[in-house]
């Protein structure tokens, strides 16, 4: 927002300029500016969009060096049950957790769903959060401007225009600030924190598996009055529950998705017998073909192969460390055989600027891929090369 990217920084001196900033901070003259607002595409929802706020470098240096000073301390109050955005934890141990639950009796599990948390965080609450442990004014000052500035986006006729809704309403975080999952991590954890509190972990035996904005509550049976239970407390929380994709859903006559797993009855495919399991969700592998299919597209053939591949590679990769409990094989070989497809018809496009022709570029025999266990980067280098190294022999 302030026109400053970092080969501006670099020219002027990166000494220099954190000095500038330092100076500020000190001396309380720093004035955050304006955030950038764009609108995302929300995954598996076509035509519906996500908020995300953009500070400029300036302000997310800021943020994040208070981030450093400050998680560690709020660290230490933030509950076993929340997964996202801290030190030795990630969604997949989520995943476990419930898996877990789910086979000691736990079949009952409200899928519940918040509408646009990080906007309706209320800033009155948060801070009361905050000053539990920081009794610096300057610094709960500082966090207050974060919340409340200003936010700059652009209509579709490309007028920008400028809004202080945060302000106004009191309420919202923006979604892509680096102090935001700590924030939102926090004020999550009253509403952790007030279950146990009220009793109804107990009463109820209940147990809450909460990610960022996602959150499950399992029960052995009592997932009606926990619903309600669940409701009550996030209005007086002041958020609000999406009626619509919050449902009950019984492990296993139903499937239900929760950090990109399905969680459901699956069989074994040695004995046939039915368990209670998770596999990769057909959103995500839908979601990882679209990328595969963006990053092998004609306006792409400009890369030369060894680029390509490094960025498949780690799309890949980083989708099978992820996707690599319970049985992945056949999420696995659909992945691999869109990748297959989609190398050869941009083989045939890098070499002969004819797509139509892309059934008859040969990569046969097949190469299999070295473990079903992990999408390696090597099966997809030697596919390339064997039939680059075919040439025109092979088209």
């Amino acid at each position: 927002m302030d026109g400053q990217d970092f080969e501006d920084i670099e020219k002027y001196g990166l000494e220099r300029w954190l000095g500038e900033l330092t100076e500020k901070l000190k001396g309380k003259t720093y004035e955050p500016a304006a955030v950038r607002q764009v609108y995302i595409p929300k995954a598996g929802q076509p035509g519906k969009f996500r908020p995300l706020g953009i500070p400029c470098i300036c302000d997310r240096v800021a943020q994040m060096a208070a981030v450093l000073v400050l998680e560690p301390i709020f660290e230490a109050d933030l509950q076993p049950e929340q997964y996202a955005y801290r030190p030795q934890r990630s969604g997949l141990d989520a995943v476990r957790h419930v898996h877990s639950l789910l086979n000691t009796g736990h079949g009952q599990m409200i899928d519940a769903d918040l509408s646009g948390y990080f906007d309706s965080v209320p800033h009155a609450e948060l801070m009361r959060c905050l000053a539990r442990r920081i009794v610096d004014g300057a610094m709960l000052h500082l966090i207050k401007m974060w919340l409340e500035a200003v936010v700059e986006e652009e209509d579709e006729h490309g007028k920008k225009h400028r809004t202080t809704r945060n302000r106004d309403e009191g309420r919202g975080t923006p979604q892509g600030a680096p102090i935001s999952p700590m924030l939102s991590n926090l004020y999550r954890r009253r509403f952790v924190l007030g279950w146990k509190a009220l009793g109804h972990e107990k009463r109820l035996d209940t147990h809450i598996v909460n990610y960022a904005d996602d959150f499950v509550i399992c029960c052995p049976g009592t997932a009606a009055e926990a619903m309600t239970a669940m409701r009550d407390m996030m209005a007086k929380l002041k958020l609000t529950v999406n009626e619509t994709k919050t449902h009950v859903c019984r492990v296993p006559n139903e499937d239900f998705d929760f950090l990109g797993y399905t969680f459901g009855r699956c069989y074994s495919s040695k004995t046939g017998r039915a368990y209670i399991g998770t596999v990769p969700s057909k959103k995500r592998i839908a979601r990882v073909c679209e990328a595969i299919s963006e990053m092998t597209g004609r306006e792409k053939t400009y890369l030369d192969t060894e680029t390509l591949v490094g960025r498949l590679n780690r799309t890949l990769t980083g989708w099978a460390n992820y996707f690599c409990l319970g049985p992945v094989s056949k999420a696995y070989r659909a992945v691999d055989q869109h990748v297959r497809k989609r190398l050869r018809q941009w083989l045939v496009i890098m070499h002969t600027k004819a797509p139509a022709r892309a059934g008859r570029l040969s990569i046969d025999p097949p190469i299999p891929l070295q473990s079903q266990r992990r999408l390696a980067a090597s099966p997809i280098l030697r596919i390339i090369l064997c039939a680059q190294a075919r040439g025109k022999a092979t088209r």
